[in-house]
């Protein structure tokens, strides 16, 4: 075997001050671990030195390093500063060449060097394997390779040319980012001291100050130190919500279709580090942080923001983004246009105050054009416009910065004039991702024949983007598996909002109505065209930004309507209420200028918000507007019946929501009995009357009544739609929920276990139905007995997965907050069963109003709170104002008033107030005979509580008569170790808690 090559220094451990410019500092950690890794020591030292000083100077700084000082060249070291022509040249044939044995070098970098570089002899590790690589530095410097490699603490850097494992969407590198190291350092720095699980940081600035440069650098920078690196467009919520749900199909995790399951997906895997601890996700452009608890991440890696909104400060650590400093001003812009003097370049920077957008702009004009700042500079400032105000972005950038775009447009307009469609179009997008591929994949579109070259002429287009690009004023993005070559018709670009808003003002207005005809056509065209399949939803995420800045809600086209109300529809199915409540807003706006106030646009849209309203729980602007438009119905000639009964339905389910339940079910009845005349028995439209007719009845607590029409509507769907389809399982939970309430707890349990397998096979497991039905499950388990650590632990997440979905504010999250601090109340945790308790009724109030029944019904739980923390006094007060006010709004017999009514007599026995105990548990019980028969679970609670308070009266043998009999029904129907059976035999006193429910 050839006897290994000794160092010069007999295999005696050196050191070498590794010198790199910031760009490549992944590099710089490579080669300084890899030389550690083989027995020698190694400093990293970022390099920019400052421009005044001599640059012989800097590299004699440099040498007073022990050892050998490797550079890490590329061309781009040798524009640090930049220098004056030929400076670098002579110092490396001069200082350099005279200390050559104190320097080495490798090369990063398959274009030209200066000459002069020979005598750094750089090794070029240009697209080498690891492997290949570190043989290579060895080699230049004179080392062994040792045979077993140490292992340092910390781990291996990872070769810089070999990608983390999941890469997502990151802006391509911006090869002339200029500065900002000590930015960049100070966000690696805030995220890595930060505590585990609250490692976030937001870059704040105005727009064009480089948040976003900032972001995608720090991403290329320190991506050695990360295994994921993801990033979320965040312009528009639905595209933002959208984009970080995509993370789930690239971790792998089985999760179905819905937003809101995939979000939940990856949050969690983030959270517990599986499988990736060290991820770095970026949000670029959110400045809205409403949702933030439902998308932010938490866990052992990194999350970035950028954004212009100053209220992350409470979410997240801050860090202002500055304008440049001057010497990364000029800079910038000397390396860009080379021909201009550091005094020019410093003349530039001060007319657009340091500000990287513009001075990007202005740093592209003069490098393509080669114009002499001095004629810049006055075409800038005397070349006013004047029909743009001084702050016409809102963000105070001087007129000099439109003046200078004005000039830009008009040289490509004379150059390359198909730019200016490209650009015109995209201003017809809202700003941000504008998915501008959609031109190439609808060939079939009727394009203007201005734009018809787009679609046809491939070439064209390419120069077209190729010259945007080049000029700063698009950026490319692709949409698509990772690592996949994307096709033009898949392409979409970014355009930051500053330029979208200075080109649109410097756009004309005929020009413009072209550009959004085509681009609503386009809309039109790639409307998947159902919005209740989940698998569409990305693509409606991706269209609904853009229907207000393209014109189409104001198109009169079928098509492009139809596409306005697939997307509204799409913001209800995926629970993107707020969107979609502000998209309807503006629909109507437009709509109503030009249509009739029947015609069958505004029906389909008020369908649609009233919907979206009642899910977001706003429902007295929901009933408010069924009611405008229903007397707008009757109050018509010629009336169409099928309109009229569809908006009485939407009424009704306004009412009931609103707490008036015999008004809601009265109306109920009309609309079904209608619908069985116009439609038959059998349709859909007739079935989902019947299926509300039912939720009807059991909010009047007609609990029989609606479990047999139940009954009847599962089986019509069953029959009609078949058993796997959403309504018929629908239908189901609803017949388990009547046995529950009518007190058949294992026939209900029986009944709702097996359908929520089955909403987990058809639906997946997070869809917001699913979820529905596990809640049915869980409190079904609840009402047959079962208590455990994993029951506990089960609801305490599910409580999690609907706060994830709804918020904690919304009606159904409320609900299960109720029936979760009521059990762990049940189960002795009084401490969290009081806060969860509280919260509920301060939502439900908050929500419904004070008189509302079920925010009245709340203060029957809060006072059991109160009773079994000893607040005996303010128990009572409470349970005497929530059975006085349950009585006022439902009838004396209805199962809430019941219930309360149990609840309250307890409190007046342990108050001592016995009398009164005895006469409201006498009355209670013969209402609760009369209403739920016999035999159901409240009744016998409220005969073992009149026992109860017999006893207290002494009448000991009523007692005793109406204790045994309870008893043997409760062991007859319930069983002899069901919960109520052994309190009763036990001599517990009974309670009720109220199951907040609106329907």
């Amino acid at each position: 075997m050839a006897e290994q090559r000794r160092s010069d220094t007999d295999g005696a451990v050196q050191h070498f001050l590794v010198v790199f410019p910031g760009y490549h500092r992944s590099w710089a950690a490579w080669i300084a671990q890899t030389l550690e890794r083989h027995g020698h020591r190694a400093t990293l030292q970022r390099w920019d030195p400052p421009r005044e000083v001599p640059l012989e100077d800097s590299l004699g700084d440099l040498l007073l390093s022990s050892g050998k000082v490797l550079l890490v060249l590329n061309d781009w070291f040798f524009e640090l500063g930049p220098r004056p022509a030929g400076e670098w040249n002579d110092v490396l044939r001069g200082f350099v060449a005279h200390h050559a044995d104190r320097f080495a070098a490798v090369n990063l970098t398959n274009r030209p060097l200066l000459p002069a570089t020979a005598v750094l002899e750089p090794a070029s590790l240009w697209a080498l394997s690891e492997e290949a690589a570190e043989e290579r530095l060895l080699s230049r410097l004179g080392l062994d390779r040792r045979r077993t490699p140490r292992t340092l603490p910390g781990g291996p850097v990872r070769y810089p040319e070999t990608r983390c494992e999941i890469w997502g969407e990151v802006p391509r590198r911006n090869p002339r980012f200029t500065g900002r190291d000590d930015l960049l350092n100070e966000i690696h720095q805030r995220l890595s001291d930060a505590e585990r699980g609250a490692s976030a940081c937001t870059l704040l600035g105005m727009s064009g100050i480089g948040k976003t440069q900032l972001a995608a650098e720090f991403a290329h920078r320190f991506s050695t130190d990360y295994d994921l690196v993801w990033w979320v467009n965040s312009d528009d919520r639905n595209i933002q919500r959208d984009r970080f749900g995509e993370l789930a199909v690239e971790l792998g995790l089985p999760i179905g279709g819905e937003p809101g399951e995939r979000i939940r997906a990856v949050r969690e895997a983030l959270r517990w580090g599986e499988p990736y601890a060290n991820w770095l996700i970026v949000f670029d452009g959110w400045d809205d942080p409403e949702g933030i608890n439902a998308l932010l991440p938490q866990g052992p890696g990194h999350v970035l923001v950028t954004s212009r909104n100053r209220a992350w400060s409470e979410h997240t650590d801050v860090l202002e983004v500055p304008a440049f400093l001057r010497p990364e001003s000029t800079g910038y812009l000397m390396r860009r246009a080379p021909h201009i003097t550091a005094s020019e370049a410093d003349e530039v920077a001060a007319e657009f105050g340091d500000v990287p957008l513009p001075l990007v702009q202005a740093a592209s004009w003069l490098g393509e054009s080669g114009m002499e700042v001095p004629e810049y500079l006055r075409m800038v400032r005397e070349r006013r416009l004047s029909t743009v105000d001084e702050h016409a972005t809102g963000e105070g950038f001087p007129q000099s910065s439109m003046t200078s775009w004005s000039i830009l447009l008009n040289r490509l307009r004379r150059s390359q004039p198909q730019t200016i469609d490209v650009l015109g179009l995209c201003t017809s997008f809202a700003p941000g991702r504008i998915p501008l591929g959609l031109i190439r994949a609808y060939p079939q579109t009727d394009l203007p024949e201005e734009l018809r070259w787009m679609a046809t002429d491939l070439p064209a287009w390419t120069r077209a983007l190729d010259t945007l690009v080049n000029y700063s004023v698009l950026t490319r993005e692709s949409r698509g598996p990772l690592g996949a070559d994307m096709g033009p018709h898949q392409e979409s670009v970014h355009m930051h909002r500053l330029v979208h808003d200075i080109v649109s003002k410097l756009t004309s207005e005929e020009n413009r109505a072209t550009h959004r005809r085509a681009v609503r056509t386009l809309l039109a065209e790639a409307d998947p065209g159902n919005p209740v399949d989940s698998r569409n939803w990305p693509r409606y995420a991706e269209l609904l930004p853009h229907l207000e800045p393209s014109g189409a809600l104001s198109s009169g086209q079928p098509r492009v309507r139809a596409t306005v109300l697939n997307c509204l529809e799409y913001c209800l199915r995926s629970g993107e209420y707020n969107s979609g409540i502000e998209l309807a807003r503006k629909i109507r706006e437009r709509w109503s200028r030009t249509m009739e106030p029947l015609d069958t646009h505004i029906f389909d849209l008020t369908r649609q918000e009233s919907f979206i309203l009642r899910a977001s729980g706003r429902f007295r602007e929901a009933y408010d507007l069924d009611r405008r438009f229903l007397e707008q119905v009757r109050s018509t000639r010629g009336r169409d019946e099928l309109v009229e009964l569809i908006t009485q339905g939407s009424v009704a389910g306004d009412l009931r929501f609103l707490g008036r339940y015999q008004e809601a079910y009265e109306l109920q009845r009309e609309v079904l009995e209608g619908h069985e005349r116009l439609l038959g028995p059998d349709e859909a439209a007739t079935l989902v009357a019947r299926h509300n007719t039912g939720v009807g009845l059991r909010l009047l607590g007609r609990y029989a009544e609606a479990y047999e029409l139940d009954l009847e509507t599962r089986a019509r769907r069953e029959n009609v739609l078949r058993a796997r389809h959403i309504s018929t399982l629908n239908s189901g939970s609803a017949v388990a929920h009547d046995l529950r309430l009518l007190g058949r707890y294992r026939d209900a349990l029986a009944r709702q276990e097996p359908l929520v397998r089955l909403h987990v096979q058809v639906l997946g497991p997070q869809h917001p139905q699913t979820l529905e039905a596990r809640v049915q499950l869980a409190l079904c388990r609840r009402r047959e007995g079962g208590h455990s650590q994993d029951m506990t632990a089960s609801m305490a997440a599910l409580l999690d997965q609907l706060a994830q979905l709804h918020g904690r504010e919304h009606y159904r999250t409320l609900s299960f907050i109720t029936n979760y601090g009521n059990y762990l109340r049940e189960h002795g945790d009084l401490s969290q069963a009081r806060e969860l308790i509280d919260e509920a009724e301060a939502g439900y109030r908050a929500l419904l109003g004070p008189a509302h029944p079920v925010a009245t019904g709340m203060l029957s739980n809060t006072a059991l709170v109160m009773q079994v923390a000893g607040d005996r006094a303010d128990a009572l007060a409470m349970s005497e104002a929530a059975l006085a006010g349950l009585t006022s709004t439902l009838t004396a017999d209805h199962p809430w008033v019941l219930g309360c009514a149990l609840n309250t007599a307890a409190a007046r026995n342990f108050n001592g107030r016995i009398a009164e105990a005895v006469d409201l548990s006498r009355d209670t019980l013969r209402r609760a005979r009369h209403t739920l028969g016999h035999e159901h679970p409240l009744t016998l609670s409220c005969q073992v509580a009149l026992a109860a308070d017999l006893r207290a009266a002494r009448e000991q043998e009523e007692a005793g008569k109406l204790e045994d009999d309870a008893l043997l029904t409760l062991t007859r129907t319930l069983g002899a170790q069901h919960p109520h059976t052994i309190s009763a035999r036990q001599r517990v006193r009974p309670y009720w808690d109220f199951e907040a429910y609106l329907g």
